[in-house]
């Protein structure tokens, strides 16, 4: 086994309420092996003080460029840090590095960093949505940072929206994929990923379901968001926490689902249909809880047949759109996977054998690629990250360059 690399990460705080939630980030790559540098502004401080700081990191922690003058830490610090992650970032902040102000020893290291640059805003929905920050987070963007879209959620106060700072353990994973060199080759598309499993009321207390966790779905959603996508994830019935990042719509039954999906796909350069929904559902579901009779007699359910979400997507596809289906098969894998495939006018299709103990809530998953083509690809047992992003290769190399071609 080869000597751990050590790598160095900066951490800039700013002045949020949201600051004390970094602290579990800084915990998160410390406990990962990597050595962690906190510059905070001074307004951070007001929330979290540097003692903090300095005993989770184990390093110095300066706010002005002032200090320890004969290391150049404005200079220093940037050059050598192999990530830079701004959590949370303020509208200040974000104006300030747009424009290229360099007033603070935050300011003056995004301006020598050569790594990978990663924004996770939280702020008032109205601050997040005014056009200044937009454009500020635009001009970001297209300077190769990684800018998160804020989580939905309680923010101050009373106030709830856009603008909440998604969970330190999120944060982590697409700060740990930039960390990584994953590409950005998804940077300006708009990706819907479905996810979990649909419900079909039986009564009010029972329902037709399906085992479906929503692990495959989520980690297309946080893939696509490390690779600079754009991403509503539409989830069924799922309990994980949200991906940061994403737009999450969140939908219960199979026909919930088709309305979000096909809603979201009207602008989308590709749909990842990861989710389960069922392909049943009572004719008509009971008021009252269906209860056993006296004479054991059993009651009798009419099953209808649901809506195929994939093959009505792959009939109203504009040129240029992609379809990923999935195709989850107790038997017969491959040749059950190429029917569903034209049949549902599909790019690709992702084929894995599931049942118990097979794939539904597991963090790992065997997977083929199949192409209209009839290309091949055998993926081994792999973690369900590197899983969506063996299929994200895939929807890259199909995807037309605006004004050209694939």
């Amino acid at each position: 086994m080869g000597a751990l690399v050590v790598t160095d990460v900066v951490l800039g705080v700013c002045g949020g309420i949201a600051a004390y939630k970094a602290c579990e980030l800084v915990r998160l790559f410390t406990e990962s092996g990597h050595r962690v540098r906190v510059v905070p502004t001074a307004a951070a401080l007001k929330f979290v003080g540097e003692p903090t700081w300095a005993a989770l990191s184990g390093q110095p922690v300066a706010t002005e460029v002032w200090q320890d003058v004969h290391e150049v830490p404005h200079v220093r610090i940037g050059r050598h840090a192999d990530l830079l992650v701004i959590a949370p970032a303020t509208a200040d902040m974000l104006a300030r590095a747009a424009h290229g102000l360099a007033d603070d020893l935050l300011t003056n290291t995004l301006l020598t960093a050569t790594c990978p640059i990663v924004w996770a805003p939280a702020m008032h929905t109205e601050m997040w949505e005014n056009p200044a920050t937009r454009a500020n987070v635009a001009t970001l963007r297209e300077r190769g940072h990684l800018v998160i879209e804020p989580a939905v959620g309680r923010l101050t106060g009373a106030d709830t929206g856009k603008g909440r700072l998604p969970e330190a353990t999120e944060i982590f994973e697409i700060a740990r994929r930039a960390l990584a060199g994953r590409p950005r080759d998804l940077h300006g598309r708009h990706v819907v990923v479905t996810a979990g499993g649909t419900r079909e009321p039986l009564d009010p207390v029972r329902f037709l379901g399906n085992r479906s966790s929503g692990k495959q779905g989520y980690a297309f959603a946080r893939t696509a968001v490390a690779r600079g996508a754009r991403v509503t994830l539409i989830a069924a019935n799922v309990t994980l926490p949200d991906p940061a990042g994403v737009d999450v719509i969140r939908v219960a039954t199979t026909e919930e689902l088709r309305k979000a999906t096909v809603e979201a796909f009207v602008d989308a350069d590709a749909v990842v249909m990861a989710a389960a929904p069922a392909d049943f559902r009572p004719a008509t579901a009971a008021v009252q809880k269906i209860k056993k009779s006296d004479d054991g007699a059993v009651p009798t359910i009419e099953l209808v047949v649901n809506p195929d979400i994939a093959a009505e997507l792959g009939a109203a596809k504009s040129p240029g759109q992609l379809l990923i289906a999935f195709a989850a098969e107790t038997h017969d894998a491959i040749g059950n996977a190429r029917a569903k495939l034209v049949r549902k006018r599909a790019d690709l299709i992702v084929v894995n054998e599931v049942g118990t103990d097979l794939v539904f809530g597991s963090d790992a998953n065997t997977v083929t690629i199949l192409d209209a083509a009839g290309t091949v690809a055998e993926l081994g047992e792999l973690p369900k990250d590197e899983v969506a992003d063996a299929v994200w290769d895939e929807v890259t190399k199909r995807l037309v360059v605006p004004g050209g071609t694939a």
